[in-house]
């Protein structure tokens, strides 16, 4: 019989499916590498070595929160349904024609993603609602009928329909839509007016067509994943987390997969802000590297940052605006393709390049033996003494030292003149430093000084390089919370219910109309609740509200958060005052004489998670007894160093030990460097700060 204190936390990443398990014994944990064939069977594998480890029975489980890369991977990978896509006449080539923003600015030649849908496979409707919702051109039944007819000719897959303010006024949307699934029961059907309710027709078109492109794939998946874990005798609810940090139920998942975008790295923004919230920070620089990526998020006040655009599949090494931007709810981070599979070259000016192609887990870093043949930031670790041959994911994994050898002296070292082991510095150095890069980037582009943050790693890779990017970014302090390595797993486990609910409602705050404004929350409110009420539905819940705002003339908007209530046409200075704040911490100043508009407005409902119990914070006490001693490359001292060698189970509350030093767990490894001294937590966190700034 199923127990609700059991719950069981899944994520899939590029290299490896983390578990984590909660039961009222404690938490059992694994990683296992994902199955790129079948990534249900991974799942399957991890729940079962993690409820032995517990000594549980699947039976048992009350409850299956999983993240996934799936949807990401194939928008990147193009690997989606056959699909139409349906618009308003003269809106055809609309996400081709992109925004006409030049990312690359001294490129002559120029790379644009392509598409997600030919042009041959986009069709038009002569039909007009106007930005107020009123039809200005009537659709026609004998041209809904021959459209119809068209799609199925086609024999596509799935259709997303994109018309015109549909965000003001759905009807032609649904008429459509109602003809399609008559003649087409089966066929899938997304409409951007209930993706993506919003302003600006290039995100949402992009963001109906991502959602109609992956849909039957995740929703096939998600099926099969459902059956073999009830199968196995875990029939367990199973709960998604979306990209914006909250648990949906795997039906709503099925229908508007584009919210699982980002979801495996918005479980390790929660999890990072749980243990924020613990240690009483309010300026916490989340790092999570993992085998394929490394994500950063700022998180404040106990919160990670969310916003409502997000870019996915960038051509340019990920840079911003190469990508195709979608709309909607998202933990609002830079995801650069640096992880331990990253893969290590040299260009064409003969310097040392990291990803962002990786060897993901098949075949994997040329250490595991599994047939890699190139070099990866796993194998320069390996090399370099940071990690253990013989210990790497608990023993599950023998590291072969020989197979990393060649394949750094043969790709890197000989082209170079160098030895292995300074190639492999290179390649160590070049990925701390992209990951530095693009920390910093990320706090200016936030109008925050990054060296005023604490960093909390996790993930695989974070432990290992953490020290380095805090040696880097000039941070004093760093947080390496229990079970780490598969932090992002345990983050699901501390996700509310939630789901945020978005319209277009476009305002001058100068004419502002509390009426409409205060109908449009009502429905706003309504939808959120019937999302989260599905998933739990006795909970308290907290509602948070969102205006997105800009000056008459900008470009783009920023968002306000307000309180929720029922305005009044007076609350429009308490709105001004409240934008003007925003604007100021963004860019320092605000301008004077300017209108203001409100486009769009969000609203987030969610429940009420238990607060985080405080933590006894410790600086420094009795040493920690090592293991054995063993030497590791120090990249700021540019030497090999002397380091104890400590289980980290011995890293007991208070328990300290001066860099340079090796901390060891089954899922990971944190490196201590020279320069920062390391002191066990109460809540089991490794606290890590540098000499000479211990409180």
């Amino acid at each position: 019989m199923s127990n609700p204190m059991i719950r069981v936390g899944v994520d899939i990443g590029g290299t490896f499916t983390d578990v984590a398990l909660a039961h009222p014994g404690g938490l059992a944990t694994c990683k296992v590498l994902t199955n790129y064939t079948q990534p249900e069977q991974a799942i399957l594998d991890g729940i079962g070595i993690a409820a032995e480890k517990a000594a549980i029975a699947l039976g048992e489980i009350g409850q299956v929160i999983h993240g996934t890369t799936l949807v990401t991977n194939a928008l990147i990978e193009r690997r989606g349904a056959k699909l139409a896509f349906i618009t308003t006449e003269g809106f055809r080539d609309v996400i081709e024609m992109r925004s006409e923003n030049r990312f690359e600015q001294y490129d002559l030649n120029l790379n644009l993603p392509n598409p997600l849908v030919p042009r041959e496979d986009r069709f038009t409707l002569a039909e007009r609602m106007g930005p107020n919702g009123e039809v200005l051109l009537a659709l026609d039944a004998v041209e809904v009928a021959a459209m119809v007819q068209r799609v199925l000719d086609g024999g596509y897959d799935a259709v997303a329909i994109g018309l015109m303010h549909a965000y003001a006024n759905d009807a032609h949307e649904r008429q459509m839509a109602e003809a399609l699934r008559a003649a087409a029961p089966d066929l899938s059907i997304s409409l951007s007016s209930v993706i993506s309710p919003q302003m600006r027709e290039l995100p949402r078109f992009n963001t109906v067509i991502a959602n109609a492109y992956v849909q039957p794939q995740v929703a096939d998946y998600l099926g099969r994943l459902v059956a073999r874990l009830k199968d196995a005798g875990a029939s367990a609810p199973v709960f998604m987390l979306h990209s914006g940090g909250g648990l949906i139920s795997v039906d709503v998942a099925a229908e508007q997969p584009v919210r699982l975008l980002e979801s495996g790295p918005a479980g390790g923004a929660i999890f990072a802000a749980d243990f924020a919230r613990g240690h009483g920070l309010d300026s916490v620089l989340s790092f999570d590297m993992g085998g394929t990526t490394a994500k950063i998020c700022l998180i404040e006040e106990g919160a990670p940052k969310t916003a409502n655009t997000f870019e996915v599949a960038r051509t340019y090494r990920f840079k911003k605006g190469s990508g195709m931007t979608v709309s909607t709810p998202v933990v609002e981070m830079v995801e650069i393709g640096a992880g331990g599979g990253s893969i290590a070259s040299i260009d064409t000016l003969g310097r040392i390049q990291v990803g962002p192609r990786s060897a993901a887990s098949e075949p994997g870093p040329a250490c595991y033996g599994r047939g890699g043949k190139e070099p990866t930031v796993t194998d320069a670790n390996l090399l370099l003494g940071r990690l253990d041959p013989d210990n790497f994911a608990g023993g599950a994994i023998p590291l072969s030292v020989e197979a990393t050898e060649t394949a750094i002296t043969e790709k890197l070292a000989k082209s170079l003149d160098m030895s292995p082991s300074d190639a492999a510095f290179g390649v160590t150095e070049m990925v701390d430093e992209n990951m530095a890069n693009a920390a910093r980037v990320h706090t200016v582009e936030n109008g925050r000084d990054i060296e005023h943050f604490t960093m909390i790693g996790f993930g695989g890779g974070a432990p290992l390089h953490a020290c380095r990017l805090c040696e880097k970014l000039g941070i004093k302090e760093l947080i390496i919370p229990p079970g780490a390595g598969v932090g992002s797993a345990i983050g699901f486990l501390k996700a509310p219910f939630s789901y945020e609910a978005t319209r277009g409602l476009f305002q001058r705050l100068d004419a502002f109309d509390a009426a409409s404004v205060n109908a449009a929350l009502v429905e706003l409110e309504a939808e959120a609740n019937a999302f989260v009420k599905a998933g739990v539905s006795d909970a308290e819940t907290t509602t948070r509200l969102t205006a997105f705002m800009r000056y008459a003339g900008q470009g783009w908007e920023i968002p306000v958060v307000l309180p929720y209530k029922t305005f009044t046409d007076s609350d429009h200075s308490a709105i001004l005052t409240a934008f003007e704040a925003a604007y100021r911490t963004l860019f320092g100043r605000v301008i004077e004489g300017l209108g203001i508009e409100i486009t769009n407005w969000s609203l987030v409902v969610a429940s009420v998670l238990p607060d985080t119990p405080p933590v006894a914070r410790h600086d420094s006490g009795p040493p920690a007894k090592p293991l054995r001693t063993r030497q590791f490359y120090d990249a700021a001292l540019r030497r090999s160093v002397e380091a104890q060698e400590i289980d980290r189970a011995r890293m007991t509350a208070g328990a300290s030990v001066d860099g340079p030093a090796i901390i060891v767990e089954n899922e990971t490894t944190t490196i201590v460097t020279s320069a920062y001294r390391c002191t066990g937590q109460g809540d089991g966190s490794l606290r890590l700060i540098r000499k000479g700034d211990q409180q």
